[in-house]
């Protein structure tokens, strides 16, 4: 069996709702998720009540297999 080389240790909390905020190593500020038109659209969640919109954690898997 192979050493471990990497554990990345993140912190994600949740403030409200699909909001979260997430401290990622190599990042100085937090990262926030949430759910933005399409996505609350397809979850039925009210996009009047979400406040500020931010991206899903799909889109950050999605952007990070595209690189």
């Amino acid at each position: 069996m192979s050493e471990v080389v990497y554990v990345s240790n993140v912190h994600i909390e949740r403030q409200q709702g699909p909001f979260r905020v997430a401290q990622l190593p190599g990042e100085a500020n937090p990262v926030k998720f949430s759910v933005h038109s399409a996505v609350a659209k397809h979850y039925g969640v009210d996009e009047a009540k979400l406040g500020e919109t931010h991206a899903t954690t799909l889109d950050y898997v999605v952007a990070a297999a595209g690189g």
